[in-house]
């Protein structure tokens, strides 16, 4: 009975331990972000990733942090390297999960970052994709908000280009503002962006 409990408490000790380690290793990975260390933030990511294989989070803020790394960068082999990181890191959860909302912004935004870099090769084969995935992310979770403001921030973009009026797609903007403030992350490590990128939106509407 003894060597049970023993062999439990080890156990349980052990679990501890690695939640530990992983709060431990995100908390650091979101330092290193935050404080502009992309490089980084994103291969602590990568490893974090390696150990918690059936956790889909560090996976998620390896594409995150190369995409938006990826949408202030121009030469075009840095481009490349930083979406291949990106859609490699992103294709093994969506392989687990090809309904989770989150993923599917995050794809979204890969393909959104390829038609930045090369509108005019980019756009017209990745722009229908896009609106595909939003359109399936907003079918799953209408309520979440970065569903609801990336889908509008697409569509801005093109009314602009085409020159058509972009009303609906700023109240759209103002609803994922109202979705932010009621919005619960699942764990301290799920998706909580984007509240500022929607109120910077919403400020441009109104010019």
């Amino acid at each position: 009975m003894i060597k049970v409990l023993t062999a439990t408490a080890l156990f349980i000790c052990s679990l501890l331990a690695a939640q530990g380690q992983y709060e431990q290793g995100m908390g650091k990975a979101f330092q290193l972000w935050g404080e502009g260390k992309n490089t980084e933030a994103a291969a602590l990511f990568e490893r974090i990733a390696a150990v918690e294989k059936n956790n889909w989070l560090p996976n998620y803020y390896v594409a995150l942090v190369n995409t938006t790394t990826a949408f202030r960068t121009k030469g075009k082999d840095e481009v490349t390297a930083l979406l291949t990181k990106a859609q490699n890191a992103l294709d093994v959860e969506l392989i687990k999960n090809e309904n989770n909302p989150e993923l599917l912004v995050m794809q979204a935004m890969i393909h959104t970052a390829w038609i930045a870099y090369d509108p005019m090769t980019n756009g017209q084969k990745l722009s229908g994709k896009v609106m595909g995935l939003y359109g399936k992310a907003q079918a799953i979770a209408p309520e979440n908000p970065r569903v609801v403001f990336c889908k509008a921030e697409f569509e801005i973009g093109g009314a602009k280009f085409w020159g058509t009026d972009t009303t609906p797609m700023c109240t759209q903007i103002d609803k994922a503002i109202g979705l932010f403030a009621t919005f619960k992350p699942e764990t301290a490590f799920s998706p909580k962006w984007g509240l500022d990128r929607a109120q910077e939106a919403q400020k441009n509407c109104k010019k």
